[in-house]
């Protein structure tokens, strides 16, 4: 899936997260098990640092549960 740079610069300005970030962000979840919950946790954990937000307990769970159970939306730029 190839993403312009418009698509890059939405999500900077909502997140302050640069490209190149994001692109390293990707690969890692690329190498990585999104069915592995210590996995999904990490890279919660990684991108709340990386916004400056904070993911309650609860809502990681949800957010763990949606990519498990494959319920996550399948059009990015949706969520965007």
């Amino acid at each position: 899936m190839k993403f312009s740079d418009n698509f890059f610069k939405k999500i900077e300005n909502k997140t302050s997260v640069g490209k190149d970030t994001i692109l390293q962000l990707a690969q890692k979840l690329q190498q990585g098990d999104l069915k592995n919950e210590t996995t999904l946790r990490e890279v919660i954990g990684e991108l709340s640092r990386m916004t400056g937000r904070t993911v309650s307990k609860e809502n990681e769970d949800k957010i763990i549960n949606a990519v498990v159970n494959d319920k996550v939306p399948k059009d990015i730029d949706k969520l965007i």
